[in-house]
């Protein structure tokens, strides 16, 4: 049960982060739900690359909610930039 919980809040994590990104990078961006919650998730992890350059730790983690929102406007504006505009 402990798993299934742990995803259900990574999808949830993941679809604040990601709906709080887009809200703040301006323009319309062509993307899903789906697309929206892996924007947030991987948000997250770059966050807390971001944090371990900083700080030190593990190189892979999840980070709390303000860098995992900087962390997926960070590849937001990536994807944008490389011209992925009409499917991320």
């Amino acid at each position: 049960m402990d798993t299934i919980t742990a995803v259900i809040g990574w999808i949830f994590f993941g679809l604040v982060a990601g709906a709080l990104a887009r809200l703040l990078v301006p323009g319309r961006q062509a993307i899903g739900l789906g697309s929206t919650i892996a924007l947030g998730i991987a948000g997250s992890f770059a966050g807390g690359f971001v944090h371990y350059l900083i700080r030190g730790g593990d190189a892979l983690q999840p980070s709390g909610m303000l860098m995992s929102i900087a962390g997926a406007i960070v590849v937001l504006l990536i994807a944008l930039s490389m011209g992925s505009r009409q499917r991320i």
